[in-house]
């Protein structure tokens, strides 16, 4: 893990792990009528900038919200969902729709009804380090930034400018532009849901607020594998051990140990899956004495032993494409 200064407050070193994995980037350039389905991609974000025009976006059926010029949507937990000019016009799947390959993840999507015409930026990106995976499982199923609405519409809507004029023009680097614009929004939009929503100041994300319990929390991730007590906690951050044990419970929704413990095998899966680390490097990285030690904290805390997860990450590797 990267140092920080010590200084970093909890929510903003939360904010600092918002980094980006992209599977694809699009600039779709449709009118109406037209529809895109998109489908649903496990484990990733999919977000959807209005460059201009308008047009619709649908979630099961459920949530329809009309996004105009400048707004921003995300769709944080990867599920299926559709854009159309307008209702019931007709869908095509992503995955089978024409595209013009720019980049290796760069494409441009069109489709000619020959009506008004809608420019969108629209993307699925991964977080990888967890406690951005953590943050992103704590926001809604849908956040809508509107231009109009947003206290930073200026900057938000000179952002979103530059990339119409990259999007128009075939500039070189202008796929690196967009994609970079693009993923600065995305986290501004994150931040702007924290900012605002009252969902964001209670639980985990409300603990990171705390003065006190914030900074226990970044003690934890930023030192997983220092064998901490529930005193040496507290004591980091001027409390009692009992009133320190009783606001974190409170907080946090259960007690610092078993947070900690959780937290490691949580970081431990993503090792296993990302990065091929065998048990014992894990066990040594993560501070336990022994790789039994280890292995019985995570299939208590994951569900599944981590030599199975490893095992399957390898099989899935190893199917043809």
């Amino acid at each position: 893990m990267n140092a920080l200064p010590a200084t970093a407050d909890p929510l903003g070193e939360t904010l600092y792990f918002l980094r980006m994995s992209g599977v694809f980037y699009s600039r779709c350039e449709f009118s109406a009528p037209w529809g895109l389905a998109l489908p649903p991609i496990e484990n990733y974000l999919m977000f959807h900038i209005i460059i201009a025009g308008d047009c619709r976006l649908e979630i099961d059926g459920e949530d329809a919200r009309m996004l105009r010029p400048g707004d921003l949507a995300l769709v944080p937990h990867g599920r299926g969902h559709q854009l159309r000019s307008g209702p019931g016009a007709q869908l095509i799947d992503l995955w089978d729709h024409p595209r013009e390959m720019i980049g290796e993840r760069y494409e441009v999507l069109r489709q000619d009804g020959g009506g008004e015409p809608t420019t969108l930026v629209c993307g699925a990106v991964r977080f990888d380090h967890p406690v951005a995976r953590h943050l992103i499982e704590m926001l809604p199923r849908l956040i809508v930034v509107e231009a109009e609405r947003s206290p930073r519409m200026d900057w938000t809507r000179s952002t979103i400018e530059l990339m119409a004029a990259e999007a128009g023009d075939a500039r070189p680097g202008g796929e690196t532009i967009i994609t970079r614009l693009a993923d600065i929004l995305v986290i501004q939009a994150i931040r702007a849901w924290i900012e605002r929503d009252p969902a964001a100041r209670s639980g985990w994300l409300g603990a990171l607020r705390d003065d006190q319990i914030g900074r226990a929390l970044t003690l934890i991730h930023r030192d997983p594998a220092r064998d901490w007590t529930v005193a040496e906690l507290a004591a980091e951050v001027a409390m009692s051990r009992s009133a320190f044990a009783a606001r974190f419970n409170a907080l946090v929704g259960e007690p610092p140990m078993q947070y900690l413990t959780r937290w490691r095998m949580q970081l431990a899966r993503v090792w296993l899956e990302e990065d091929g680390a065998t048990v014992g490097e894990l066990a040594q990285r993560l501070g336990y004495g022994s790789e039994a030690a280890f292995s019985r904290a995570f299939k208590r805390i994951i569900g599944r032993s981590p030599g199975s997860v490893r095992r399957g990450v390898t099989g899935a590797r190893k199917q043809p494409a």
